[in-house]
């Protein structure tokens, strides 16, 4: 039985396939340290899986990165999350769940908002997360995947994004 309810999102006028990703400056978060990282940098070095997702902790976070884990995608290219979730709270997790990707923190759901997939959490005045989403982006910040949730909760289809990856790195 499932204990919570599926909730329609609102249309999302997110950045489509053959737009160029915004770039943006974070905290990037891996196992040892954190740094402020532009996503231009990343993607200098080559395509980069960017992945949108609630803030650590909730469930939908751990579905995501377990199947995105159990795929090997990271042997492929670069994959790095975003969510609001602090460089402290970034750091457990990927301590907690042995994660071998690095995570952009956003508390103020900033880089969500530039890419249009800002939700607005109910009964939570001028609080918001980034609805589950995924964009592959090529070296020129050319969007040639995106993925956004429709409900909540909603989960990436892995087997798509995955065929787009191999595709675009073959």
């Amino acid at each position: 039985m499932v204990d919570f309810d599926v909730v329609d999102l609102p249309d999302a006028d997110h950045v489509a396939e053959g737009e160029q990703a915004p770039d943006f400056t974070r905290p990037l978060v891996n196992a040892e340290f954190w740094e402020d990282v532009s996503l231009s940098a990343l993607t200098a070095d080559g395509p980069v899986c960017l992945v949108f997702y609630p803030m650590d902790g909730s469930f939908p976070a751990t579905y995501i990165w377990n199947e995105l884990r159990d795929r090997d995608i990271g042997d492929l290219l670069t994959v790095v999350g975003v969510s609001i979730s602090t460089p402290y709270a970034h750091k457990r997790l990927i301590e907690e769940r042995e994660m071998a990707v690095d995570l952009f923190a956003d508390p103020a759901n900033e880089v969500a908002r530039d890419y249009g997939i800002a939700h607005d959490l109910d009964g939570m005045a001028g609080l918001s997360e980034p609805r589950p989403a995924a964009f592959l982006i090529d070296e020129d910040r050319t969007v040639q995947y995106a993925w956004v949730a429709e409900e909540w909760p909603d989960f990436p289809p892995y087997d798509d994004l995955e065929r787009e990856i191999r595709a675009l790195v073959n």
